[in-house]
Parts: structure tokens; C-alpha cells; sequence
């Protein structure tokens, strides 16, 4: 059984010099935290699925983003049985003002740090994705 695939952007933004990351809550099933992430359509790539997803659950375009193609990584688990692989990017948000406007299968986001942001995220993976991002995003503050 191949996998499903899905892609998204972990956003952090500068706020004093502290990354904070964007966490969306679901508005449906058992309602989790997680950056902008998507399942990727028939003929699309990871990449493009990452930006479309994002554009549609936060609002955020690729031209209010610096998004680091060079960092990213892969997560592999299962939903209901069957293989998953999520792909993100790192990406900054060029203006830390900027507003998110949440999709309907959003109910609710925050800006957090990295142990908040962890705490809610709920899921190991994720919350060592997010600790290797925080490590990288912290390079990119100026």
C-alpha cells in the first residue's frame, strides 16, 4: 500500500528576537494542533502542495513568507491503518504582524514558543520536527 502523502510549512516568526511558531487547531475529529499541512493533489508536487495549503488554512502567501527550501523534513506515520509521509519547510513570516485568516477546517491558532508550541502539538515526531526548527529558525532571526 503506498502512502499518503500530505505537505506544509512550519512558520515561525521574529517576535524580541524569539521564534514563535503558528500552530492551527482542526475543526474536526479530535481537534490537534499542527502547522498548515495538506494532503497533495493528483499531478502536484510536495512543494506546491505546502504553498497551496498554506494559502488556503493561514492565509499566508508565498510572497509574505521567507521559506527555506534547503530545511525540511519528512514525518512517517499511520492514520487509520494506513501509511502516512508529511513533508514541511521552514518558513518565516516576512512581517511578524501580519494577519492569519483561518479556513473552515481551522477553529483556532496560536503563535507559540517552542514548549508551548511542543505541549500542544501532542505527537513525538512533532515535537522533535519543531525542536530541529527552532534550532534553525533562531539562525534566521535578523
Amino acid at each position: 500500500m503506498s502512502p499518503t502523502r500530505a505537505a506544509g510549512l512550519v512558520i515561525f516568526r521574529n517576535m524580541n528576537q524569539a521564534v514563535q511558531f503558528l500552530l492551527l487547531q482542526t475543526s474536526y475529529g479530535q481537534h490537534h494542533w499542527t502547522p498548515p499541512k495538506g494532503h497533495v493533489d493528483p499531478g502536484e508536487s510536495d512543494w506546491v502542495t505546502a504553498l497551496r495549503e498554506t494559502k488556503e488554512e493561514a492565509g499566508l502567501s508565498e510572497e509574505e513568507l521567507e521559506v527555506y527550501k534547503d530545511i525540511s523534513k519528512e514525518l512517517h506515520y499511520e492514520v487509520k491503518g494506513k501509511p502516512k509521509i508529511v513533508v514541511y519547510w521552514l518558513a518565516k513570516l516576512k512581517n511578524p504582524d501580519n494577519k492569519v485568516t483561518l479556513s473552515d477546517e481551522h477553529q483556532a491558532m496560536k503563535w507559540l514558543p517552542l514548549p508551548e508550541a511542543q505541549e500542544i502539538s501532542g505527537f513525538e515526531d512533532m515535537k522533535q520536527l519543531l525542536a530541529d526548527f527552532n534550532e534553525k529558525a533562531k539562525t534566521k532571526l535578523e
